[in-house]
């Protein structure tokens, strides 16, 4: 799941993929795309036996250009809207794909292929998830055991694609034997000055990692 700019100006919708492929059988994947609900007081009423209704979701339909792949990470550019999607591969480079936005609400759209990346630690990269800073100036991504961020150069006018061609900077967010034992999840925090992660299971934790020095 991802967060980012859609169809309407100033709302936020949240992006919903449907991408993982264990078996590599899929032809095509799906991202789905609602708009971010505006929740108030009364809606604590919502229950999973009596959930409230969000707007009707668009669907995206995506194929890659060169192949199947497993996937389980999904970014949206905070200003673009562009999507992304990371390959979940062990003992080689992830791929990542693009969809320029903005996404046809029709059809089958093809990924463009805009480069790899590595972990630091070679024996590390299963990656399943990931983000970009509210600023669209860094990408965190991580696998079951550690994390790793990109920062883009800090040039003027630089495309954001540049960025999958920076060297990954480990990032310590407590992995094994700490208390994220599964990784499955990472993101910024809002104001861009934190990373949160979390693990599969119960208990879940949650484990903030503060950047703001690295970042002011």
């Amino acid at each position: 799941m991802a967060i980012g700019p859609g169809p309407r100006r100033g709302r936020s919708f949240l992006y919903l993929g449907d991408i993982g492929d264990n078996s590599k059988k899929r032809g095509q994947i799906t991202v789905y795309r609602v708009a971010e609900p505006q929740v108030n007081p009364k809606d604590s009423s919502s229950t999973a036996q009596n959930p409230l209704d969000t707007e009707t979701a668009d669907v995206i339909r995506l194929k890659y250009p060169d192949g199947k792949y497993d996937a389980e990470t999904l970014l949206i550019h905070p200003f673009t809207g562009d999507l992304y999607v990371i390959t979940k591969v062990m003992g080689a480079p992830a791929r990542v794909y693009k969809l320029r936005a903005p996404a046809p609400k029709s059809g089958v759209s093809t990924l463009s292929y805009v480069g790899e990346l590595r972990f630091p630690n070679q024996f590390l990269g299963f990656i399943t998830g990931g983000d970009i800073s509210p600023d669209g100036r860094r990408v965190v991504i991580c696998d079951y055991l550690g994390a790793c961020e990109l920062i883009l150069p800090g040039k003027r006018g630089i495309a954001f694609d540049e960025i999958w061609k920076q060297s990954p900077l480990p990032v310590d967010i407590g992995g094994f034997p700490g208390v994220r034992r599964q990784g499955e999840a990472i993101c910024y925090r809002a104001d861009g000055l934190a990373i949160l992660a979390t693990s599969e299971g119960l208990p879940c934790p949650l484990i903030e990692v503060v950047r703001s020095n690295q970042y002011r």
